[in-house]
């Protein structure tokens, strides 16, 4: 979905809320242990190998399709636009849905049961560069 603005906060109990963080919106293709990192308009991000090879040795999938965000951080874990632009830090990937597991296309199922999946194939420890994207209820 395209970031759109509206004139007042949106509340609702039926959906779930993230935090926007500024970067590159990417597809992460995980197939054999080779990772790629596409953007919505069809571009291979070249420019992040080693981040691949670091979100294809974390990921515990055979195969996967993660939606997620290419960002570098600040010592707050605050994304940083330019820093990423100018790639003057680690990048790393902030995963926020799970399209696709090791066969099984997961489009059709609830948003918060692919969240629950994805969580169980990314690593817990805070040295990753592969991170779960958390929610906020209503």
């Amino acid at each position: 979905m395209v970031l759109t603005s509206l004139p007042a906060p949106f509340s609702d109990p039926d959906w779930i809320f993230e935090v926007k963080f500024d970067g590159f919106r990417s597809l992460c293709y995980v197939a054999e242990g080779n990772v790629r990192l596409v953007s919505r308009r069809g571009h291979t991000y070249k420019s992040f190998r080693s981040l691949c090879e670091s979100i294809a040795s974390n990921v515990s999938a055979e195969d996967a399709i993660l939606d997620g965000e290419v960002v570098c951080l600040d010592d707050r874990g605050c994304s940083q636009f330019n820093t990423l632009v100018y790639r003057k830090a680690e990048s790393c990937f902030y995963a926020f849905d799970l399209l696709w597991l090791n066969g099984e296309d997961l489009r059709e199922c609830p948003l918060i049961e692919r969240k629950r999946e994805l969580q169980k194939i990314i690593p817990k420890h805070p040295t990753s560069r592969v991170l779960h994207v958390e929610h906020i209820e209503e």
